[in-house]
């Protein structure tokens, strides 16, 4: 039986890997919000154009909220946005738009009344100061080091585990573990990386009654 499992690391970068951590959530705040005020002034230009008379026909085309629609509109725009975005793996701004388009979508089924629970409201921009650094990572060298004191992210490179990997690196030799994803997140002061993955457990067969 395959079961998707987290494994959360301590981490002890560098005084310089810790700038780059940062660098790279600032990277997933910028694209987040830059796709809101791209979705917000779709909104409002529409909007005004209804207020005119204009028909739906007629409208300024909607701004794509789909993971892919955001991430070609950021590809398109972002050497203007951010001049400095090769200094950050992909995947930082990837962070940020999936983050906007699950926003989104959780908003615009709320409203639909397509989602359970509490009325979710409109995506709020994100500051440096309230929002929790973190950054997610799909693709790339994503790898546990085999003195299972060190992790290898993209961009980031080899970064030092606080505490020992062996759990999961053992795992992971042994084939009944695929990290499909590390996730990085500062709380407390402090780096951690939750690597998800797919485990392979062995289903437990019930033991026969015992026979008198």
């Amino acid at each position: 039986m395959i079961v998707t499992h987290a494994y959360r690391f301590a981490l002890d970068p560098t005084p310089g890997q810790a700038e780059a951590l940062l660098r790279h959530a600032g990277a997933a705040r910028v694209a987040f919000n830059w796709g809101i005020a791209q979705v917000k002034a779709n909104l409002g230009q529409r909007e005004a154009e209804r207020s005119y008379g204009i028909a739906e026909a007629g409208l300024t085309p909607s701004f794509g909220w789909s993971m892919y629609s955001l991430r070609k509109a950021w590809n398109a725009a972002k050497r203007e946005v951010a001049p400095w975005w090769a200094e950050c793996s992909k995947e930082a701004y990837a962070t940020g738009l999936d983050q906007l388009a699950r926003a989104l979508k959780n908003w615009s089924d709320s409203k639909r009344g397509k989602r359970k629970g509490p009325r979710m409201g409109f995506p709020r921009y994100r500051s440096k100061r309230k929002t929790t650094p973190s950054v997610r990572f799909t693709t790339g060298t994503i790898r546990l080091e085999d003195d299972r004191r060190h992790v290898t992210l993209p961009v980031l490179g080899t970064i030092r585990a606080h505490e020992s990997t062996r759990k999961l690196h053992r795992r992971i030799a042994a084939d009944t573990a695929v990290v499909k994803s590390a996730t990085v997140r500062r709380e407390a002061g402090r780096w951690f990386v939750s690597f998800t993955c797919e485990v392979e457990r062995t289903d437990r067969t019930p033991r026969p009654e015992r026979i008198r």
